[in-house]
């Protein structure tokens, strides 16, 4: 199971509290965040540093202090410099009951007929402090913090709504279908990644000639198709070699790579390092 999904598959938290925290620090195998995305919602806490969030279309770098908000779909991922962060991922229903005054707007989220701004902590004071004791709920996991939790969960909602932080929007359905068409080529790639995979099937799996896709894939991704495949894959060896006993071939040609020196020599470029230093480093 490869550390970050391009379809987030594991189930967040457990069945009945699905609410999954991160706390992620450089050493943190799920640090860079690579493109991914799922039906879940997330909140991104900003401790230290700085993370560049790319969301849908747009790239933008927040700092610390910063909270930033994810709505369930999202095609996203961050590159975070010299950062710690914290992520709190959840399902928006676990706040949905029975004759529920709040039903109502949580569904208008959901479908996005709400829109919440990316950058929460910009618009009221409130939101930082809040999400600051979220987090040290989830992270310490005292008697009584599922309560907390979701108290804290309609807090921020209510303050959202209380302050007026959204937006109502019509969906742009063509840029929507568009966003769709590159899910399902990153859904092709997290399934096949050890397999030969061309230019030309992944254009075709996007519904676009090769030139526009390729064009749009990098206004998206700020990487080429060819470019994003090799950088996932290295992700993935990433992953094995810091889980598995295992040789760096079988981790090669586990990752789509015949060739070992070709494979080393694309660790390199994507991590600065050879397979084995980066293994050697983890034991450290």
């Amino acid at each position: 199971m490869k550390y970050i999904d391009y379809i987030e598959r594991t189930e967040q938290g457990a069945f009945n509290f699905p609410i999954a925290f991160y706390h992620q620090t450089p050493l943190s195998p799920r640090y860079l965040m690579q493109y991914h995305w799922h039906t879940h919602y997330e909140l991104i806490h900003i401790i230290s540093g700085s993370f560049q969030l790319h969301l849908e279309k747009e790239s933008q770098i927040y700092h610390a202090g910063d909270v930033l908000f994810i709505p369930g779909g999202s095609l996203h991922g961050g590159t975070p410099h010299d950062c710690i962060y914290d992520c709190i991922v959840f399902d928006l229903q676990i706040l949905m009951k029975d004759n529920h005054a709040c039903t109502k707007i949580i569904r208008d989220i959901m479908t996005h007929k709400m829109w919440i701004p990316t950058h929460l902590s910009e618009k009221c004071d409130d939101i930082l402090p809040l999400v600051t004791k979220l987090c040290d709920s989830l992270a310490s996991k005292e008697p009584g913090y599922e309560f907390m939790v979701q108290g804290y969960l309609y807090h921020l909602l209510g303050i959202i709504i209380n302050r007026e932080l959204y937006e109502k929007e019509e969906i742009d359905r063509t840029s929507a279908e568009r966003i769709t068409s590159i899910k399902n080529v990153l859904s092709y790639i997290s399934e096949n990644y050890q397999n030969s995979i061309s230019l030309d099937t992944l254009s075709k799996i996007a519904g676009m000639n090769p030139k526009y896709f390729c064009r749009y894939f990098r206004n998206i991704t700020s990487r080429t198709p060819i470019d994003y495949l090799n950088y996932y894959r290295i992700e993935c060896a990433c992953e094995m070699l810091s889980t598995k006993d295992i040789s760096i071939k079988e981790v090669a040609i586990s990752c789509g790579f015949n060739d070992e020196s070709y494979f080393i020599k694309t660790f390199h470029k994507y991590k600065g390092t050879t397979p084995k230093q980066f293994t050697d480093s983890r034991f450290i």
